[in-house]
């Protein structure tokens, strides 16, 4: 897929405060460590995750993708009344109906003829999303796209504490399945798309490949309770795949953008934690490029994570205008959405 006409025109984000850090669970997971003679420090030890943070119980994820949404209008270079299409992509939801869209639609007051809805696709919900609506800018449907996600991943994160502790047929085989709940956190993101004759500026989407694996759709899975999310998942197979899907997938995005490793200036993937970053690069030989990562102190803030390492590289970092910024983007299922911006 190539996009001529579709350029990311603002982004925002939204951050909880509270805290909790990887010492602090395994605090909590004192009796289970204990019990089967875990060495402390695991967590961070095996996922580079010191810290990841949660909102306060009973928190929607309307009210977190809205606030995201409110900070991008705030820059002023978008306003809410240009708004052709409201995305809403976060694996967390308020409820199964109606779609968590709504509800941030009208928490925003946006006009009543644009469309909404929801687009579940694990932690490739907001690059999913990206497609869609560059390929409705593209063809004339609308000229302006909001696209949030909020995730909270505060239930998930104590509720398997909860289940450790309960759970007195724990072995250090079993309790494999539930560490990357433990790497989980708390993010909200807001991204525009526009068509680049309707904005002063912006970064131009280029396109991008997407490839999936669905044989690897039981590596990762939720039980679909929207106020928990209880997930099991075997890390270390979804890591092998992931990335060897990743790899065909980049070899597909070069050649569809016409590039090659050294034409990348910058790079940004998934947040899941060092092990995968690590694997990835070498993969895809991309150790020698600038990458950032957001994993140590954010965690796995699913569907929001590779925006918002985009939007805090840039705010820290400035990525410099014509650079080509290679997003990188996976998700259980498995599904891989590689893109290519021109900054």
């Amino acid at each position: 897929m190539k996009f001529k006409n579709v350029v990311i025109s603002s982004f925002a984000y939204h951050l909880p405060e509270q805290i909790m850090t990887s010492v602090e669970i395994e605090d909590r997971l004192a009796p289970v460590y204990e019990r089967l003679k875990l060495p402390t420090g695991r967590i961070e030890m095996m996922t580079g995750i010191r810290e990841r943070r949660y909102w306060p119980p009973g928190t929607m994820p309307s009210d977190l993708s809205t606030q995201a949404a409110r900070n991008l209008f705030q820059k002023k270079s978008i306003k809410p009344d240009q708004i052709d299409l409201l995305i809403h992509a976060s694996v967390c939801r308020d409820f199964l109906e109606p779609s968590t869209s709504s509800i941030v639609h009208h928490n925003l007051g946006l006009r009543s003829d644009i469309m909404f809805f929801d687009l579940s696709n694990a932690c490739l919900g907001m690059m999913s999303s990206f497609v869609v609506a560059a390929n409705m800018i593209e063809n004339g449907l609308v000229k302006h796209a909001l696209v949030v996600s909020g995730e909270n991943g505060g239930p998930l994160l104590f509720q398997t504490i909860e289940h450790l502790l309960k759970d007195h047929d724990l072995s250090r085989k079993s309790i494999k399945k539930y560490i990357a709940n433990l790497t989980v956190g708390s993010a909200a993101v807001a991204y525009t798309l526009s068509h680049k004759n309707d904005v002063h500026d912006g970064h131009l989407l280029l396109g991008g490949v997407s490839l999936v694996d669905s044989s690897a759709n039981v590596l990762c899975r939720g039980n679909g309770d929207t106020s928990s999310l209880m997930m099991e998942t075997d890390s270390e197979e979804l890591m092998k795949a992931g990335v060897i899907l990743a790899e065909k997938t980049w070899e597909e995005t070069r050649r569809e953008l016409d590039w090659t490793n050294d034409k990348v200036d910058c790079f940004i993937g998934h947040q899941v934690g060092i092990a995968h970053e690590t694997l990835l690069k070498k993969t895809l030989k991309l150790e020698n490029c600038p990458t950032f990562t957001t994993y140590e102190t954010l965690g796995n803030t699913g569907a929001s994570a590779l925006p918002i390492t985009l939007n805090i590289y840039d705010e820290q970092k400035k990525i410099p205008e014509g650079s080509h910024v290679g997003l990188l983007g996976i998700g259980s299922g498995l599904n891989s959405i590689m893109l290519g911006v021109k900054w």
